[in-house]
């Protein structure tokens, strides 16, 4: 693609994308090229050659409309320009990182019994209620539960006081093609194992196709992310302001693990483990918090009672 643009001398930063998240096909290098130069120098993009206050300059010749996450144009040596939503994600990260002191406290947890009842029902429950039914809603559950228990993991910070939050309103990150963005389920506690599971895959959806609401993305008082779900072990995630924790969930892996049966035996048995890791702002959540918070988590999910719909 990139070789067919330089035996037509065209720059690519004048080409428009028409891919998933505005890349740049062979297809539209092919239309640009069909063009005449006069309509093609029509559709140069307003900032292309432009230097950041608007003036032609030389030296941004080589910025490219595209960013780089898109994956069209990533290209050694070559200065890409960052879209807006990469420069929010930026700025947020790094205001996040100044405000909170971060801390972060790992577990392991036993999916063995959750994996089982999932597999074991999976198909049959997809069926019956319209939608998909993954690990996510188990973690989602367990989150909610023990947020509950230690309502200090639900608060924010404003100015020199802590604001306990009346609900839980439960972010869950969505990484997609252009950059990372974060439905919100209000009221999570509210809902039963289904009601979860459904709102999950929902704004999961929406949010891949671009059809989210404002208000869904907003008033997130705690977040899950979940690297875990593209084959990482474990992150250390930054947390999303005002908020004072987030949740990072990890690959759930097939291993050998020592189990000590009731008589004190020790044997070796394969299960189905997964590490999370809690970020938390050490202004406000102590270690031995976090502790008991994780331990209340891996507790619900180890030892799993509830009826999923």
């Amino acid at each position: 693609m990139r070789r067919l643009a330089k035996e037509h001398g065209i720059d690519l930063a004048q080409v428009p994308g028409t891919g998933q998240g505005a890349r740049i096909t062979k297809e539209d290098i092919e239309k640009f090229i069909a063009q005449p130069r006069a309509q093609q120098q029509q559709q140069r993009p307003a900032s292309a050659g432009m230097a950041p206050g608007g003036t032609p300059g030389a030296t941004q010749a080589k910025v490219q409309a595209q960013p780089a996450q898109t994956g069209a144009l990533e290209v050694p040596g070559e200065l890409v320009a960052m879209t807006p939503m990469r420069k929010k994600i930026a700025e947020r990260m790094v205001e996040s990182k100044r405000t909170s002191p971060h801390v972060h406290t790992i577990y392991e947890i036993d999916m063995t019994r959750v994996a089982s009842i999932r597999a074991k029902i999976r198909a049959g429950w997809e069926q019956r209620n319209g939608t998909k039914l993954t690990f996510m809603p188990f973690i989602a559950r367990a989150t909610c539960a023990a947020l509950s228990k230690y309502p200090i993991v639900n608060s924010s910070v404003e100015g020199d006081a802590i604001r306990y939050h009346r609900n839980i309103n439960l972010g869950i990150a969505v990484a997609l093609d252009w950059g990372l963005i974060v439905p919100v389920i209000k009221n999570a506690e509210e809902k039963n194992f289904l009601g979860l599971a459904r709102a999950i895959n929902d704004l999961g959806e929406r949010a891949r196709t671009k059809r989210l609401k404002p208000d869904e993305v907003m008033d997130g008082t705690f977040t899950i992310t979940n690297p875990g779900s593209i084959g990482g072990l474990i992150g250390l995630p930054i947390i999303m302001q005002p908020q004072v924790a987030i949740l990072g969930t990890g690959g759930i892996k097939k291993q050998p693990v020592v189990v000590t049966d009731e008589d004190g035996a020790d044997s070796i048995s394969i299960r189905s483990i997964m590490h999370v890791v809690l970020g938390y702002d050490h202004r406000i959540i102590d270690g031995a918090t976090a502790g008991y918070y994780l331990g209340f988590v891996k507790k619900f999910l180890e030892e799993w009672a509830e009826e999923i719909g």
